[in-house]
């Protein structure tokens, strides 16, 4: 969690932690502002990242919002929002600060890669399609999610995953729905996710 001005001691960062799990925080309203304008704008978007994590029913805070947009729809949200409601960051040409809030709006890109940015054989795909609506927001489906994460090759995407495994009740069954080059990937988290459930439940 992180905003401008931020809490600086304990009980002020409980209170921020758990206005985020009510979804009354700077980060659950910036999402659904964008959501709002990309949605009466027509451009096509899904919520990606820590949020559609959040969404799935792994309960981790983060402290921005990831969109994935295509290419047309990311220049129809700067001809439209930039530098209206967004500023641009000095941090990376698709990265954007709420004037709201000042909480960080990454926009993500149709077949652009996960993790490092390098081709591989799993890119984002079209915000249309891979989609679902929870809470009345589009975020990205379960499978989808958790092949991003595995593609991107990040410790905290691999974390993520174990958690949705265990959130969701997934089993061996779930690799079926994955691309073959992260199925072993999946599997070695499915099996992080039990030597965790064994450790925790030892006498």
């Amino acid at each position: 969690m992180a905003t401008a001005g931020r809490p600086t001691t304990f009980m002020e960062r409980v209170k921020e932690l758990d206005l985020f799990f009510q979804g009354k925080d700077p980060v659950h309203k910036t999402m659904r502002r964008i959501v709002k304008r990309l949605e009466k704008a027509k451009i096509p978007y899904v919520v990606v990242g820590g949020m559609a994590v959040f969404a799935h029913n792994h309960r981790r805070a983060t402290n921005d919002v990831d969109v994935l947009l295509t290419q047309e729809g990311f220049d129809e949200f700067r001809r439209r929002f930039v530098p209206k409601n967004y500023d641009p960051s000095s941090k990376g040409k698709r990265r954007f600060v709420d004037k709201s809030s000042t909480i960080t709006v990454d926009i993500l890109i149709t077949g652009l890669y996960p993790g490092s940015g390098r081709p591989g054989p799993i890119a984002y795909p079209d915000p249309s399609s891979m989609s679902e609506v929870i809470d009345d927001v589009r975020v990205l489906d379960l499978p989808t999610l958790v092949q991003l994460k595995l593609a991107a090759r990040r410790w905290q995407d691999f974390a993520d995953v174990v958690q949705l495994i265990r959130q969701n009740n997934l089993d061996e069954s779930f690799e079926n729905k994955l691309h073959e080059s992260v199925r072993g990937d999946f599997i070695e988290c499915l099996e992080e996710k039990r030597r965790e459930d064994e450790y925790e439940n030892q006498p």
